[in-house]
């Protein structure tokens, strides 16, 4: 999540998918590659003006002109139904858009900006989800103090193995003001499949220091053939407010699932104060395990 031309300029989200077959003796193997490259003028509505894949798709042009947060998803599906069924690395990516967008606004409110957005009145849904939750920190602080409190996360340790040099896509270094969201997603057969996912959001501050704002682990096993999840723990590692851990239990809520189904419901069934936007996201990003 990159700003290129400053602050209050345009959005650039730039993102990068692989598919890695580790094979028993540990070597590793790329199967397959996505990539693409947005720009969204996040002031103005958040409108997406430019999109750029490596697989030259027509359809994708009609994104132009939309918006990349609420109805994106929506209308992805209706450009791209077969990235969706096949569960395309490019889907996965272009997927997480609004995601990201969402939470690139922290870049605004770390340089001093106010509001989401840049807009000083803004006033988040109370209940949406546990971290706002009404009378708790966020809610307690805009009421008393009349802005949306800044979300301050350790600093954020690397990621990337000494021993395994395919384990993370090559990360440029970023630059100041920008953001990056990391996902993690193996899938070991057996006679449980075993899951494991992780999920990262960081900032890098002008002085070069990068914190963690969001970062949740989870780990499920699902059995081959059915796709019934057996069961589903979401740890969480960061996250911005004392309220937001409580979401973690919904994770359980899969447990005896369909995974094909379940993930497809999470949109819709998910809501409330118990649950996390973040969360959500890579709940739903566990129906890339049929794909692997």
């Amino acid at each position: 999540m990159l700003r290129p031309d400053g602050v209050l300029g345009d959005l650039v989200l730039r993102g990068r998918a692989r598919d890695l077959r580790t094979a028993h003796d540990g070597s590793g193997h790329v199967l397959a590659e996505a990539s693409f490259d947005m720009r969204v003028a996040f002031l103005d509505g958040r409108r997406i003006i430019q999109v750029t894949t490596v697989a030259v798709i027509p359809a994708l042009e009609a994104l132009v002109g939309a918006t990349a947060g609420s109805g994106f998803r929506a209308r992805l599906d209706q450009l791209v139904p077969h990235e969706r069924d096949t569960r395309s690395l490019l889907y996965a990516l272009l997927d997480d858009v609004p995601g990201a967008t969402l939470v690139s606004n922290h870049v605004l409110q770390a340089a001093g900006v106010r509001g989401a957005g840049g807009r000083p009145d803004y006033r988040p849904v109370p209940d949406v989800c546990a971290g706002f939750r009404q009378g708790g920190t966020v809610l307690f602080q805009m009421e008393h103090g009349g802005r949306f409190p800044l979300a301050a996360g350790p600093a954020a340790p690397l990621l990337e193995s000494g021993d395994d040099p395919l384990v993370w896509h090559r990360l440029d270094a970023l630059p100041p003001h920008s953001m990056r969201r990391l996902r993690r997603l193996d899938v070991l057969p057996g006679e449980v499949i075993t899951v494991e996912s992780l999920f990262r959001d960081s900032h890098l501050a002008p002085d070069g220091r990068g914190t963690v704002i969001h970062e949740y682990e989870i780990r499920a096993g699902v059995a081959p053939g059915t796709w019934r999840v057996l069961d589903a723990v979401a740890v969480p590692r960061v996250l911005p407010w004392p309220e937001c851990p409580a979401a973690a239990d919904s994770a359980g809520r899969l447990v005896g699932r369909d995974l094909r189904e379940a993930c497809r419901k999470v949109r819709s069934d998910f809501r409330g104060e118990s649950t996390c936007t973040h969360l959500n996201d890579q709940l739903r990003s566990l129906g890339d395990v049929v794909a692997l």
